[in-house]
């Protein structure tokens, strides 16, 4: 099963992309609620180039890292990776509002749908107003 988060930016999509795609920015705005965050992050932004996020509860209770392949990219528009056995992607479009950005991902096995949509919306959301503060 595929699940879909989107949200509308209001910032111009150069501004979207490049805070997408900047391991700076992505510590910055990488969580899906205020009692974690993202302690490092890498990128190699190319098809075959990896990437890796280390997410951590504030509290030093657990943590994980996000880590995988891009497979296709398309600068201001497109973002493929897979991530162990799953794929996902990330579409950006120029909207009236600003920039759509569409995340579509494989769901897994361990959390139910709606934990899924509402922990990637969560992380979308954050990234929306990280990006609305900035370009501001």
């Amino acid at each position: 099963m595929r699940i879909s988060v989107k949200s509308t930016i209001a910032s111009p999509i150069s501004e979207v992309w490049r805070a997408y795609t900047t391991p700076d920015d992505i510590k910055l705005w990488n969580a899906a609620s205020d009692d974690w965050h993202t302690t490092a992050a890498s990128v190699d932004l190319r098809a075959g180039g990896e990437f890796s996020s280390r997410m951590e509860a504030k509290d030093g209770s657990m943590g994980f890292d996000f880590a995988g392949t891009y497979t296709r990219i398309v600068e201001h528009e497109l973002i493929e990776y897979s991530f162990g056995d799953r794929t996902a992607k990330v579409e950006f479009a120029e909207g009236t509002n600003g920039a759509m950005v569409t995340v579509t991902f494989d769901a897994e096995t361990s959390h139910t749908e709606e934990q899924q949509r509402e922990g990637w919306q969560a992380i979308l959301n954050n990234f929306k107003r990280y990006v609305e503060e900035k370009t501001r």
